[in-house]
């Protein structure tokens, strides 16, 4: 290219400035902000859903950003629906879970509410176990066992059946801690070769 000599040339007729420079400093910045929150959203999402919250709509979000910053094009907007709808399903499994533990057991409705009630008590109950993370995971299964367990013992008035029903909401939460984890990998994973792609 030609140096002008006086900071201008064809492709751009107006003199070099310090603010054209600052803009483009500011624009990288935003975009690498951007970028670094949807690695955190990602994050986020992987260590909400070990406490068995809602993780995924954290990739779900981080998917939004994701293709706002590419025009939709990386990933694809249609990747976008997925990743709702496959949270949306998640919600549901993990909302009929518990109930669907006890009742496979012989349980009644009465204690697949209690064990879903009783999960989300021990799950803000755990936080005072000073162990972070693990101390709301034994606070949702002691919750859920516990009052599934209560449920069952004052119906049925025996102690081991009570106890066979109020693990099945124990092993459904496990089941569905791992589906959780297991999801929100899995959408980081797809999300992140649709970035790169």
């Amino acid at each position: 290219m030609v140096d002008w000599g006086d900071g201008m040339s064809p492709n751009h007729p107006f003199p070099h400035s310090p603010l054209m420079d600052f803009s483009s400093i500011l624009h990288e910045a935003g975009a690498w902000i951007a970028w670094t929150t949807v690695g955190l959203l990602c994050l986020v999402g992987v260590l909400l859903s070990c406490l068995t919250i809602s993780g995924t709509w954290c990739v779900v979000l981080a998917s939004v950003l994701a293709a706002g910053l590419t025009d939709g094009l990386r990933p694809h907007w249609n990747l976008v629906f997925l990743f709702i709808a496959l949270a949306i399903g998640i919600e549901l499994i993990e909302w009929f879970a518990s109930a669907w533990g006890v009742q496979k057991r012989g349980g009644s409705k009465a204690a697949g509410f209690a064990a879903l009630f009783g999960g989300i008590a021990g799950l803000f109950l755990g936080t005072f176990i000073p162990i972070p993370i693990v101390g709301s995971l034994v606070g949702m299964m002691a919750g859920s066992f516990g009052l599934a367990y209560a449920v069952e013992k004052r119906r049925l008035k025996e102690h081991d059946r009570a106890m066979h029903i109020a693990w099945g909401t124990v092993t459904a939460r496990v089941l569905v801690l791992f589906l959780k984890v297991g999801a929100t990998l899995a959408m980081i994973a797809f999300l992140g070769f649709a970035v790169v792609q």
